[in-house]
C-alpha cells in the first residue's frame, strides 16, 4: 500500500487531554471486527481495541465528552496523533484580546490596505493589530495606511525577508497568542472562534485555516468561501488554475499537521501560535527566505507540540499577478526542499510507497507488466499472515495491500513528473520505453484529477499549466540540491512491508 501500516502510536505517556473533548473519526476510519478495529489516519495505522475500548469509542462517536478517565484519556489521545481522529470543542480557553495580529509588509501598501479592511470589518475580531515594515523603499504609504486603520507600525530599516519580519513582529507582542497574517489576507468574520478553540488541547502550540485563492481582480465577498469567476470576468486561464490547485489550499478535510502525514505543513499566510512557545523556539529561521513556515511548524512538531489544521475557517489570498511571477514562485517553493531537508532530515521525500509497490510499478513500466504483476501479488500474499487476530485477515489483507499498491501508481507518476523529471529526461532520450514511461506519468495524472474534479479550466489548458507548475518546482528542487550539495529531497521513501504484527492498543 502506498502509505505503509502503522505500528504503534508513539505518544507522551501524559496525554494532556481536556476531559471536555469530544472528537469525531476521520473520514479515512473504518471499524471491523465489532468495532475493535479501527484502519485508516494518515498514515494509515491499524488499531486493535478491547470490548471495552470499543465501547469506549462508540460513546465518544455518539458525541459524549471524554471524560476524566485516564484510560479514556490515553486512547483519545492516540487516535488524534494518529489522524484517525478529530477534536470538537464548545469554548475557547482564549479571546481575541488575548491575540495580536502581526502583519509582515514590504511596499504593497494597497494590499496591506486590503488585509487591515477586512480586520476592521469583523466585529469580534482582535483589536491587537501590529505592521511590521520591512524596510520597504517607500515607508511613507505604509504608515499612511496603518494609521488610517489604527494599527501600530514597527519600522525595520533593512528588508530581511517574512521570517526576520515576524520575528520582529514577535518581539512587541505581549498577548499569550500571536496571529501571523500576510497582507492581502481577507478573513471572514469571527475567523478566530473556532481557531482558538483548539488551544483548549494544552498540546496544541499552532492552528492554521483553509487558505484558497482569489484572483486579484476578483472583488472579495468577505473571505468566506472559494470564488468561482465566470468568463464574463476576463480570467486568463493561470488566475482560473490557480484556483483549482494553489500550494496554499491544503483541502476541505481537518487534520493534525505533521511530516509524511496528509498535511504534512501549513503556510504562515495565516497562522495563530502561542507566543511562549514560538518564543522558545527562537521564532522563525532568518536564514530561509522560502518554506521558513514549514521549518517552524517541523521545529514545532520536533519539540512535540501540535499544530491542527482546520478548514472550517476559510480565508482568502490572491493569486499571482502574471506567468513569469507564477512561474518564479513555484521554483523558489522547490528550491526551499533542500535546506528544509538538511534541518529536518527524513521529514521531506519526494514519494512514500513500499517498496513492493514501487518495484512493481517499476517493471510495469520498464516492459514487463507481467512479473511486475507477480510481485505486486506476492506481496499481497503476504499480508494477511500479519493481521492474524482479524476475523477476515486475508478479506482485509487484499483490500490494503491490493489497493494501496494500485493507488501507488499516483505519487509515483507524480514523483517522476514533478521532482524527478530531470533524470527522467535523461532516460527518456536515450530509452524509447522510458520515453514512454514519462509520456505516461506527465499526461496521465493530470487528465485523471481534472476528470475527478470540479475544474474551472479545460483539460488543455490544465495540463499545460500542471506541467510548467511540475517543471519550474522540480528545477527548483534541483538547484536548491546543487546550491547545498545534497541529494536527500530526491531520495524516496520505500518503506518495506509487511512489517510486523501492529501492535494492540492499551484500553
Amino acid at each position: 500500500m502506498a502509505a505503509g501500516v502503522g505500528m504503534g502510536l508513539n505518544v507522551s505517556e501524559d496525554p494532556n487531554v481536556p476531559a471536555d473533548m469530544r472528537l469525531v473519526l476521520d473520514a479515512s476510519v473504518r471499524r471491523i471486527d465489532r468495532g475493535r478495529v479501527l484502519i485508516g489516519g494518515s498514515p494509515i495505522r491499524i488499531v486493535r481495541l478491547t470490548v471495552a475500548g470499543a465501547a469506549l469509542v462508540d460513546r465518544l462517536v455518539a458525541g459524549e465528552a471524554v471524560g476524566q478517565s485516564s484510560v479514556a484519556r490515553r486512547l483519545v489521545r492516540r487516535l488524534l496523533d494518529g489522524g484517525l481522529a478529530h477534536p470538537r470543542w464548545q469554548s475557547s480557553p482564549f479571546t481575541v484580546d488575548d491575540v495580536t495580529v502581526v502583519i509582515p509588509a514590504f511596499g504593497r501598501a494597497d494590499s496591506l490596505r486590503t488585509t487591515l479592511d477586512a480586520l476592521a470589518a469583523d466585529p469580534s475580531g482582535p483589536t491587537r493589530v501590529l505592521v511590521v515594515d520591512d524596510g520597504s523603499p517607500e515607508p511613507a504609504s505604509i504608515v499612511r495606511v496603518t494609521d488610517e486603520a489604527g494599527a501600530k507600525l514597527v519600522r525595520r530599516e533593512v528588508n530581511g525577508g517574512p521570517g526576520a519580519a515576524r520575528n520582529t513582529g514577535l518581539a512587541h507582542v505581549t498577548t499569550p497568542v500571536v496571529a501571523f497574517v500576510d497582507v492581502d489576507v481577507v478573513p471572514p468574520p469571527g475567523w478566530l472562534e473556532d481557531l482558538l478553540a483548539h488551544f483548549s488541547d494544552p498540546l496544541v502550540a499552532a492552528v492554521a485555516p483553509r487558505i484558497v485563492a482569489r484572483s486579484v481582480r476578483a472583488v472579495a465577498s468577505g473571505g468566506a468561501g472559494r470564488d468561482r469567476l465566470d468568463e464574463q470576468d476576463g480570467l486568463d486561464g493561470l488566475a482560473r488554475f490557480e484556483q483549482d490547485r494553489s500550494p496554499l489550499d491544503l483541502g476541505p478535510a481537518q487534520a493534525r499537521v505533521a511530516p509524511r502525514t496528509r498535511v504534512a505543513y501549513v503556510p504562515t499566510t495565516m497562522l495563530v501560535v502561542r507566543s511562549e512557545v514560538i518564543d522558545a523556539l527562537g521564532g522563525f529561521d532568518e536564514d530561509l527566505t522560502f518554506g521558513e513556515d514549514v521549518d517552524l511548524v517541523w521545529r514545532l512538531v520536533e519539540a512535540g507540540h501540535r499544530v491542527r489544521y482546520e478548514p472550517s475557517v476559510v480565508v482568502t489570498h490572491p493569486t499571482r499577478p502574471d506567468f513569469a511571477a507564477w512561474l518564479r514562485q513555484r521554483f523558489d517553493y522547490g528550491r526551499s526542499a533542500a535546506p528544509l531537508a538538511q534541518r529536518h532530515s527524513g521529514a521531506l521525500a519526494p514519494v512514500s510507497v513500499s517498496v513492493w509497490s514501487a518495484t512493481a510499478w517499476g517493471l510495469a513500466a520498464a516492459g514487463f507488466p507481467l512479473v511486475g504483476g507477480v510481485v505486486a501479488g506476492a506481496a499481497i500474499a503476504q499480508l494477511p499472515a500479519r493481521l492474524r487476530g482479524l476475523e477476515r485477515p486475508w478479506a482485509e489483507g487484499l483490500r490494503l495491500a491490493g489497493g494501496g499498491t494500485w493507488a501507488a501508481w499516483r505519487p509515483l507518476s507524480s514523483a517522476v513528473s514533478r521532482t524527478w523529471w530531470p533524470a527522467g529526461l535523461a532516460a527518456a532520450l536515450v530509452s524509447k520505453r522510458a520515453r514512454r514511461a514519462m509520456v505516461a506519468a506527465v499526461v496521465i495524472p493530470p487528465l485523471v484529477d481534472w476528470w475527478q474534479g470540479e475544474r474551472s479550466v479545460d483539460p488543455v489548458r490544465y495540463l499545460a499549466l500542471r506541467v510548467a507548475d511540475d517543471l519550474a518546482y522540480g528545477a527548483g528542487v534541483w538547484a536548491g540540491c546543487l546550491q547545498h550539495r545534497t541529494a536527500e529531497p530526491l531520495r524516496p521513501d520505500l518503506r518495506s512491508w509487511p512489517g510486523r504484527t501492529p501492535a494492540v492498543e492499551p484500553t
